[in-house]
């Protein structure tokens, strides 16, 4: 899908008169590793995206709890519509009575290696596999390192349920990361802003 179809959901969200949010207009143009993204989010609730760049765009999940260090702990993940890839610099608020109203800031970032592979050991395209409904990754970001997996445990395949993966970190990969942190004291790995700050200074004007 190219970025155009893949952003129009996004798009029709949004109202790009009254958000700061990239329209997503220019293609990545980026060589290399993919690029992930985690953001915290001050909406109705307070909740983190999680943002893989698959080909043009950033695939996206709302997890409440925010990413874990703890191979234990098993996030739920609810998949959102596609970003553009300027989504990863995207730091403000977001005007009330828009879609996604509230504060956001950029709590990590960096680039992923896709680790999935068939029952023979050879690579598989990483959109594929999160097609097919499980994706392991390796981040390296600021905060968050090592590997990790999404598994899509409910919906998918044309079910009218609400599809539903688990983020979850791969135990004993030996990575030191941080744990997730509480959102509201978290700083910004772009900015160091914490939450308060962006509000306060867009309130500042």
């Amino acid at each position: 899908m190219g970025e155009e179809n893949g952003l129009r959901e996004y798009r029709g969200k949004r109202r790009f008169d009254r958000t700061a949010e990239p329209a997503g207009r220019r293609p990545s143009g980026e060589d290399g590793r993919p690029r992930f993204v985690v953001q915290i989010h001050d909406a109705s609730t307070l909740h983190f995206d999680f943002r893989l760049q698959v080909a043009d765009v950033l695939k996206s999940w709302s997890v409440p709890k925010g990413p874990s260090a703890d191979p234990s702990d098993k996030r739920l993940a609810v998949p959102t519509e596609d970003h553009p890839m300027e989504y990863e610099d995207f730091e403000g608020v977001i005007p009330a009575g828009e879609y996604g109203g509230g504060t956001v800031i950029v709590w990590d970032r960096g680039t992923y290696e896709p680790l999935s592979h068939d029952r023979k050991g050879r690579p598989v395209d990483f959109g594929e596999s999160l097609a097919r409904g499980h994706a392991r990754f390796r981040l390296h970001g600021a905060k968050l390192r090592g590997e990790y997996a999404l598994t899509r445990f409910r919906g998918g395949h044309g079910r009218d349920e609400e599809e539903a993966w688990l983020l979850v970190k791969t135990a004993g990969d030996g990575q030191r990361t941080h744990g997730t942190p509480d959102p509201r004291r978290a700083r910004s790995a772009r900015t160091g802003r914490t939450l308060a700050r962006v509000a306060a200074e867009a309130r500042e004007g």
